[in-house]
């Protein structure tokens, strides 16, 4: 079976990076993506898409986007869930992301940042 996506889109906010209890980084965007009608752009329509984002790759990301930049995403869905303080159980569905383009930049065009499997243990144990 296939579970590939890839996404190009505007970050909505800024990146805030965060650290797990087992000192491992996470960041979790959200991608703005325009939504299309039939042969046309439907105006002001967009899905708004979760992604998180392990390891080194999370820290280089976490440095180099800011919010309304434009990006490319290559990852793939996974599902989640949690309990909320409600005791109600909460589902996500959400990109975890392989590699990330910033398409758009500070002046110096497109980055990409593309770790190795080897080089990010977090992303590894996931996969």
């Amino acid at each position: 079976m296939i579970n590939q996506v890839t996404l190009v889109g505007r970050l909505t906010k800024e990146p805030e990076l965060k650290w797990t209890t087992e000192d491992r980084a996470v960041l979790n965007l959200t991608i703005a993506l325009n939504r299309f009608g039939k042969n046309k752009r439907v105006d002001n329509d967009a899905d708004f898409i979760q992604c998180v984002i392990w390891g080194k790759r999370a820290e280089a990301t976490a440095e180099f986007c800011s919010k309304g930049q434009l990006v490319g995403v290559i990852g793939e869905l996974q599902s989640r869930q949690y309990l909320n303080k409600e005791e109600q159980k909460v589902y996500i569905t959400e990109v975890l992301v392989h590699q990330i383009r910033y398409l758009s930049s500070r002046g110096k065009g497109e980055n990409v940042v593309n770790i190795s499997h080897e080089e990010d243990e977090c992303c590894n144990t996931l996969l």
